[in-house]
């Protein structure tokens, strides 16, 4: 009985007295592309220098082993 009532509380929705304006929404939305961005960003400065000098490496080899 006591899950019954719990589901029902969860899934029944009741008006609310806010008001989320367009500045907020902008704030919102600027927030998560930043953060999503920061996140690619770091990833990207940790992977590109171990990457860019293996790749150097290889070249390095390359010309090395034709010479």
């Amino acid at each position: 009985m006591f899950r019954i009532i719990l589901i029902l509380f969860i899934l029944t929705s009741y008006p609310v007295q806010a008001y989320m304006g367009p500045g907020m929404a902008g704030g919102l939305i600027a927030t998560t592309i930043g953060i999503v961005v920061a996140i690619f960003a770091a990833l990207f400065g940790i992977l590109y220098f171990p990457i860019k000098r293996f790749l150097k490496n290889k070249k390095q080899k390359k010309t090395n082993e034709k010479e």
